[in-house]
């Protein structure tokens, strides 16, 4: 909105003209970000604590984390005003790409904020029934993979509607079937936001990871945007790309601004209505930037703990099927799934853990960078 305001005065001001440069709308959106989260944070907290929206701690998880019984929850109410503002406020509307990434962190978000809701009147922490959520998050990405199928946002003459890049090549794509492209989006958005949502068990851990991705993420659409900067790198240029590096800097200054709170010993914690949220929005940025499978390396730590929790319950499952129920407790793969709650039970301290976790996902995005030259 800021946008179409200030952008009209730069031919009788000078300064105005900075509002045409993207990478200035993105430091603005972000610092943005950052400021409504600090200003509104405060007021959320005491209102879900006033309410008793407490965190729902599960029986069996680490022992430790009794102490939390309580905590406010859905605290991701906090990222999604701080990035959904200022994205509206410093974005270029009339691009169909920022639309459709603040309509897919609005309806995870919403998917998000009915399992909290659920949880908090139930007092158990199973919430929404996982096939009800599986059709929301399902249900978005079959929309959004014929929209951008029957709807492009890049021209077609660029690269197919149903086509995706590989990191490490240049200008090799693979191109899908309609129906496989659909399905294959559908895949990206659920993988993606319940990847996230497995990450958030520790203070600060999804909230900081996510900054760091939603930087990478920044930087790749910036680029993508730009017709010099493809064309040094070898990369296809997608019209209007760039504009999703305002959303992503929003994104990021929201969870930035979401972890003063949430840092250990968490005030606040964002539940599913944030993870849900920040991961269907990576999902469709990626799948926007025709960069799923970059998702994967960007999102390196988000992947490994979603194939933790895929890989302690399949074992289990074969061996509880096989052997019995003792040979299967015996024999876990992990000591407790998600991954982050395995080095816990190692003895690691959950800040030791939550640092650690941030080294790695830096090593990520900056793995997720090289490919930009690496090709």
């Amino acid at each position: 909105m800021l946008y179409y305001l200030l952008a009209p005065l730069g031919k009788k001001y000078l300064l105005f003209n900075l509002i045409n440069y993207l990478s200035f709308r993105a430091a603005a959106a972000m610092v943005t970000a950052l400021l409504i989260a600090f200003l509104v944070g405060p007021g959320i907290i005491a209102r879900l604590r006033a309410r008793k929206v407490g965190q729902v701690i599960r029986a069996e998880g680490p022992a430790s984390h009794q102490g939390k019984r309580g905590t406010p929850t859905m605290g991701g109410i906090i990222i999604l005003l701080a990035t959904v503002i200022p994205t509206l406020l410093w974005a270029r509307l009339e691009n169909r790409a920022v639309l459709f990434a603040l309509l897919s962190i609005l309806w995870m978000g919403g998917i998000g904020f009915l399992d909290d809701y659920l949880k908090i009147v139930q007092g158990k922490s199973r919430g929404l029934v996982a096939r009800w959520k599986l059709v929301g998050q399902c249900s978005f990405g079959i929309a959004l993979g014929l929209l951008l199928y029957y709807y492009p946002v890049v021209p077609v003459d660029t690269i197919p509607a149903t086509a995706t890049t590989l990191p490490f090549f240049k200008y090799l794509v693979v191109n899908f079937t309609p129906l496989v492209f659909v399905g294959f989006v559908t895949l990206v958005i659920t993988g993606s936001s319940n990847a996230v949502n497995l990450t958030d068990g520790l203070d600060g851990l999804a909230a900081g990871l996510s900054a760091i991705a939603a930087f990478g993420f920044a930087v790749f659409a910036y680029l993508l945007g730009r017709t010099d900067s493809t064309s040094y790198l070898y990369l296809f240029y997608l019209p209007g790309a760039g504009e999703l590096a305002v959303f992503c800097a929003a994104l990021m200054g929201g969870c930035i601004g979401f972890l003063w709170f949430n840092a250990h010993p968490a005030q606040v914690f964002m539940g599913d209505t944030g993870s849900l949220a920040i991961g269907g929005a990576f999902g469709t940025v990626a799948i926007l930037l025709k960069a799923e499978f970059l998702l994967l390396l960007i999102g390196g730590v988000f992947v490994a703990e979603a194939l933790s929790v895929m890989a302690q319950t399949s074992v289990y499952k074969w061996f509880r099927r096989t052997r019995g129920k003792e040979y299967a407790d015996a024999h876990r793969v992990f000591r407790m799934a998600p991954l982050h709650h395995h080095f816990e039970k190692l003895g690691w301290h959950e800040t030791t853990v939550v640092t650690r976790f941030y080294i790695l996902g830096i090593f990520c995005a900056l793995l997720a960078l090289s490919t930009l030259k690496l090709r």
